[in-house]
Protein backbone atom coordinates (compact mmCIF):
# COMPACT_ATOMS: atom_id res chain seq x y z
CA UNK A 1 0.00 0.00 0.00
CA UNK A 2 2.73 2.66 1.10
CA UNK A 3 4.51 1.47 -2.46
CA UNK A 4 1.75 2.54 -4.35
CA UNK A 5 1.60 5.86 -2.60
CA UNK A 6 4.99 6.43 -3.31
CA UNK A 7 4.71 5.63 -7.19
CA UNK A 8 1.66 7.65 -7.03
CA UNK A 9 3.65 10.91 -7.72
CA UNK A 10 5.22 9.44 -11.11
CA UNK A 11 1.89 8.56 -12.88
CA UNK A 12 0.19 11.85 -12.31
CA UNK A 13 0.90 14.61 -15.41
CA UNK A 14 2.37 17.85 -14.07
CA UNK A 15 -0.48 19.73 -14.73
CA UNK A 16 -4.33 18.91 -12.85
CA UNK A 17 -5.94 20.16 -15.56
CA UNK A 18 -4.87 17.55 -18.29
CA UNK A 19 -7.08 14.92 -15.80
CA UNK A 20 -9.69 17.36 -15.91
CA UNK A 21 -13.12 16.85 -18.83
CA UNK A 22 -13.48 19.99 -20.44
CA UNK A 23 -16.00 21.74 -18.18
CA UNK A 24 -13.71 22.02 -15.44
CA UNK A 25 -11.25 23.57 -17.37
CA UNK A 26 -9.43 27.01 -17.07
CA UNK A 27 -11.85 28.65 -19.82
CA UNK A 28 -14.96 27.40 -18.57
CA UNK A 29 -14.56 28.59 -15.30
CA UNK A 30 -13.64 31.67 -16.30
CA UNK A 31 -16.48 31.83 -18.64
CA UNK A 32 -19.10 30.96 -15.99
CA UNK A 33 -17.28 33.00 -13.68
CA UNK A 34 -18.17 35.78 -15.52
CA UNK A 35 -21.64 34.92 -17.30
CA UNK A 36 -23.32 33.94 -13.42
CA UNK A 37 -22.63 37.73 -12.21
CA UNK A 38 -23.70 39.69 -15.59
CA UNK A 39 -27.00 37.62 -16.14
CA UNK A 40 -28.05 38.11 -12.14
CA UNK A 41 -27.21 41.94 -13.25
CA UNK A 42 -28.96 41.86 -17.47
CA UNK A 43 -32.44 40.03 -15.67
CA UNK A 44 -32.13 41.37 -12.04
CA UNK A 45 -30.47 44.99 -11.95
CA UNK A 46 -29.86 44.80 -8.70
CA UNK A 47 -26.16 45.86 -7.43
CA UNK A 48 -27.32 43.98 -3.93
CA UNK A 49 -27.54 40.95 -5.24
CA UNK A 50 -25.21 41.07 -8.48
CA UNK A 51 -22.22 42.21 -6.00
CA UNK A 52 -22.35 39.14 -3.84
CA UNK A 53 -22.85 36.87 -6.42
CA UNK A 54 -19.23 38.41 -7.69
CA UNK A 55 -17.72 37.85 -4.17
CA UNK A 56 -19.03 33.97 -4.69
CA UNK A 57 -17.48 33.75 -7.81
CA UNK A 58 -14.21 35.52 -6.81
CA UNK A 59 -13.86 33.17 -4.10
CA UNK A 60 -14.26 30.49 -6.31
CA UNK A 61 -11.80 31.47 -8.88
CA UNK A 62 -9.47 31.62 -6.08
CA UNK A 63 -10.31 28.26 -4.84
CA UNK A 64 -10.30 26.59 -8.27
CA UNK A 65 -7.96 28.38 -10.21
CA UNK A 66 -5.18 29.55 -7.55
CA UNK A 67 -5.35 27.15 -4.60
CA UNK A 68 -6.33 23.55 -5.68
CA UNK A 69 -3.42 23.81 -8.84
CA UNK A 70 -1.12 25.11 -6.68
CA UNK A 71 -1.62 22.42 -3.88
CA UNK A 72 -1.90 19.43 -6.78
CA UNK A 73 1.95 21.03 -8.41
CA UNK A 74 3.13 20.63 -4.44
CA UNK A 75 1.56 17.12 -4.21
CA UNK A 76 3.28 15.94 -7.59
CA UNK A 77 6.83 17.62 -6.80
CA UNK A 78 6.41 16.02 -3.43
CA UNK A 79 5.40 12.45 -4.66
CA UNK A 80 8.40 12.82 -7.29
CA UNK A 81 11.06 13.79 -5.07
CA UNK A 82 10.38 11.83 -1.71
Amino acid sequence: MVGDLENAGEQMPESMWAVKPWWCQPWSILLTGVSIPAASWLLLHRLWITVPVVGVMLVWWLLFLVLVPGQYAAAVREGRLG
